[in-house]
């Protein structure tokens, strides 16, 4: 099984027993969502926002406008880490300290590149659509050049990274089990509600099978 490399900034210390540096385990986690927290650093100060994205092989992709000051910091910096993160569920404990919640999140490091071609940022703007609802850039009309102009695509290049991943039940204190306090977890998971359709022509259109398909698949 292929591992990426454990280094000081990646290798996990508290709860090691949680994590992996499996990259298959990593690429699972990456390709469940569609959403990572890219953190950098602006004007001195450190901020962390959420951003779409889409996995290509070791690449991550994502994209803003050309003025996004963070696109424009990492991209200045040459090197970032993105974050992402699932709840599964919440562990409540006997007691408050024991409280946990049980995920999958994987962290990773690695170096930048703008991407310059109209064509290849056609094809990742694709991907992170279609890593949202699959197939869902068929059914779009192309984008007009003044759109691929003013959007600024970002290619991020996986060197390093670690995954944990909790998906046990409470841990307490030996002699609380025998306390009066209810324990458990409650399983958290994110769903699709029916789809609605937008004002105007769409709502007099069939719902596309493919948008469907994901609402059945994730209801």
């Amino acid at each position: 099984m292929k591992e990426y490399p454990q280094t000081k900034i990646n290798r996990i210390k508290r709860g090691a027993n949680r994590g992996t540096y499996n990259v298959e385990k990593i690429n699972t986690i990456l390709d469940a969502g569609f959403l990572c927290y890219v953190g950098y650093i602006y004007d001195g100060k450190p901020i962390t926002i959420p951003m779409a994205y889409a996995r290509k092989e070791d690449k991550i992709y994502i994209h803003g406008s050309t003025g996004n000051r963070m696109l424009l910091s990492i991209l200045e910096s040459k090197e970032t880490s993105i974050t992402v993160m699932h709840l599964d569920g919440l562990v409540l404990a006997r007691s408050g300290l024991h409280h946990s919640v049980n995920y999958r999140s994987a962290t990773l490091f690695g170096n930048l590149k703008k991407v310059e071609k109209d064509e290849d940022k056609t094809k990742i703007l694709r991907l992170i659509v279609d890593q949202m609802v699959p197939n869902q850039w068929d059914s779009l009309r192309p984008m007009y050049q003044k759109e691929l102009d003013r959007t600024l695509v970002v290619e991020f290049t996986i060197e390093t990274a670690s995954a944990k991943i909790r998906d046990v039940g409470v841990a307490d204190e030996p002699e609380d089990y025998k306390l009066e306090v209810w324990a458990g977890i409650i399983p958290i998971k994110q769903i699709a509600e029916y789809p609605i359709p937008d004002e105007g022509k769409p709502k007099s259109m069939e719902i596309p099978q493919h948008i469907l398909d994901y609402y059945e698949k994730n209801k």
